[in-house]
C-alpha cells in the first residue's frame, strides 16, 4: 500500500514536471505568443493530461514571469521583456566564462574530439548558408562546453539561459556572416581549452556572448527593445 502511494507521488511529480517543461518550451519557441490566452482545459487536452498538472505548471511559469494568471479567465502569455534580454545575456556571459575555465580542468579527450567535430561541421554548413543547421550545431557546441565544465549545477543553469535565448539566437545566427564569425569564436575557445589556458578561455567565452548580443541588436533586436516587445 505504502509503495503504491510513493509511486503515485513520483508519477504525479514527473507528470507535472513534463507539462511545465513542454509548456515552457512552447512559449519560448514561439508556439504561444505574447497576449495569447492559455486555458487549463485546452492545454490539458493538448498535452493529454488533467487540469491539475497544468495548473501547477501555470503557477511555476508565473513565478518565472513567462505568463500572468488572471482570475476567472486563465493565463496570459507575457514572454521575455527587453530588460530580461540584457539580464540573460550578461548573466550567461559570466557563467559561460566560468564553464570555459572549468572545462580546461575537466574536459575529457572524447568531449574535446566531439567539440572539434561540431566546429568542423558548423564551418561546413555556414559556408553553405544552412542557417538552421548552424543554429543546431551552435547549441551542440555550448551543450558540450557546459558538460565539459564538470559541474552539473552550472550545466543546468546554462541550459536554462540558453533555452531562453532560442528566438534571439536564430535571429543572430541568420544574420550575414555571423554564423562563420560565431564558429571562429567557438574555435578560439576550444583551442584555449585544449591548450589548458583558463584565463584566455574564460575571457573568450565571456566576449563571445556579448558579441552575440551586439550582433542581435544590429540585426533586429534593437527594434524589439525600443518597442518593449516580446520575443514570444
Amino acid at each position: 500500500m505504502e509503495e503504491n502511494i510513493q509511486r503515485e507521488g513520483v508519477d504525479k511529480f514527473s507528470l507535472r514536471g513534463r507539462v511545465y517543461k513542454d509548456l515552457r518550451e512552447d512559449i519560448l519557441n514561439g508556439k504561444y505568443k505574447k497576449g495569447d490566452e492559455l486555458k487549463e482545459v485546452a492545454i490539458g487536452e493538448s498535452y493529454g493530461v488533467s487540469r491539475t498538472p497544468v495548473r501547477d505548471a501555470f503557477h511555476q511559469l508565473e513565478l518565472e514571469g513567462l505568463i500572468r494568471i488572471v482570475p476567472n479567465k486563465g493565463a496570459i502569455v507575457e514572454g521575455i521583456s527587453a530588460k530580461d534580454v540584457f539580464d540573460i545575456y550578461e548573466i550567461r556571459s559570466r557563467l559561460e566564462g566560468l564553464a570555459a575555465r572549468w572545462a580546461c580542468e575537466h574536459i575529457t579527450e572524447a568531449q574535446m574530439d566531439e567539440m572539434e567535430e561540431v566546429l568542423y561541421m558548423s564551418e561546413f554548413h555556414a559556408r553553405r548558408s544552412h542557417f538552421d543547421k548552424v543554429t543546431e550545431l551552435d547549441s551542440q557546441f555550448h551543450e558540450l562546453l557546459y558538460a565539459a565544465s564538470g559541474s552539473k549545477r552550472l550545466e543546468l543553469l546554462l541550459d536554462d539561459y540558453h533555452q531562453y535565448q532560442h528566438s534571439i539566437r536564430r535571429l543572430s545566427l541568420a544574420a550575414s556572416e555571423r554564423g562563420k564569425i560565431s564558429n571562429d569564436e567557438h574555435k578560439a575557445i576550444a583551442k584555449a581549452i585544449r591548450e589548458n589556458k583558463p584565463d584566455e578561455a574564460e575571457r573568450m567565452a565571456h566576449e563571445h556572448i556579448m558579441k552575440a548580443l551586439q550582433n542581435a541588436l544590429d540585426n533586429g533586436l534593437r527594434d524589439f527593445m525600443e518597442n518593449e516587445g516580446s520575443l514570444t
